[in-house]
């Protein structure tokens, strides 16, 4: 677009130039000259209105195939009358995926987490943490392998029977332009306000709640943006407890937050996981000590496994992850 832009501009230069010349050599009148230059200026527009044309079309052509992506993206199968596994453990089997061709991806992944046991996924970023996460969701589907919950293949069980099972915290929590109370609700719908209050409690969130004007019937606006980030996230802790799904994954949110909600996030979030399968997205190693074991990623592949101390005693990556973060929280 520069290219052309410059190209119509040495166009019109050079007529000027031609122009004064002729003028110089007595062969064009200088009214005739400077009219004709004008008038020439109004030939040049529709020329360059082309150039915003085009990006108006590059702008089209480039928001159609991002839609395209979701409007004609293959539909998930969904098993209506598969299987209820009886149990709530975790399996990937020889598990292959990739995103694109040439990009990221997984081979012959296979882990298991035992039901009412916590698993934290670390690794630095692009390692695969959270595709493990989209996986279990059924965001994608596996290439090759499978993924079992309760030893049934999740592509067997109704995709509304899988997420019933399942309660997400994440770091970015989404809330809506409505009460606390009903932004609560969405873990449960038709949850009463008995029940949205016991949640509450248990996220560490109702005495702030109750201090409010109007308690329970506040509306925080926008994405909650009448709320700190802490207390974003323990409405979404209480959404967690009110849906009291027996598979819990969560992507930790004490990153940014002060002292204060740091220590109630970290509280309330003891407790939700207690008895229940957890897999905890780590950022900050020293959070997830107590895992019943740690699954180490990089670029895909599962490097290392185990607890925190069998692990920092191998002295492998997991370690110098730990020794890097510990030298820069240093």
């Amino acid at each position: 677009m520069s290219i052309f832009g410059f190209l119509l501009d040495i166009g019109y230069l050079v007529l000027l130039i031609a122009g004064t010349m002729f003028v110089i050599k007595g062969h064009l009148n200088i009214l005739h000259f400077i009219i004709f230059a004008v008038i020439s200026k109004e030939f040049y527009k529709p020329f360059a209105a082309m150039e915003q044309h085009y990006m108006y079309y590059v702008s089209a052509v480039d928001s159609y195939e991002r839609l395209s992506k979701i409007l004609y993206a293959e539909t998930i199968p969904d098993k209506v009358d598969g299987i209820e596994p009886a149990r709530n453990d975790i399996a990937f089997e020889n598990v292959d995926f990739s995103y694109e061709e040439d990009e990221f991806k997984m081979e012959q992944l296979s882990f298991s987490i035992d039901e009412k046991t916590m698993a934290a996924l670390v690794g630095e970023s692009g390692s695969g943490k959270t595709t493990i996460t989209n996986l279990l969701l059924r965001f994608y589907d596996v290439k090759k392998g499978k993924i079992t919950l309760g030893g049934v293949d999740i592509r067997e069980i109704p995709y509304d029977e899988l997420l019933d099972r399942i309660s997400i915290v994440m770091q970015n929590v989404q809330l809506f332009d409505n009460t606390i109370e009903e932004n609560i609700r969405v873990g449960k719908k038709g949850a009463t306000r008995e029940e949205i209050i016991e949640a509450a409690k248990k996220a560490r969130i109702h005495d702030f709640i109750m201090g409010l004007p109007n308690g329970y019937e506040t509306d925080i606006g926008e994405n909650g943006g009448l709320l700190s980030g802490g207390q974003r996230q323990r409405i979404s802790i209480a959404r967690a407890f009110l849906k009291d799904a027996p598979i819990l994954i969560l992507d930790e949110m004490t990153s940014n937050v002060d002292p204060v909600n740091e220590s109630l996030i970290q509280d309330a979030i003891t407790e939700l996981a207690k008895d229940r399968t957890a897999l905890v997205v780590a950022h900050h190693l020293k959070t997830i000590q107590n895992a019943d074991q740690i699954l180490v990623f990089q670029k895909g592949d599962l490097r290392e496994k185990g607890t925190y101390r069998e692990l920092l005693e191998k002295n492998g990556y997991y370690a110098r992850l730990w020794q890097a973060q510990y030298a820069v929280e240093m």
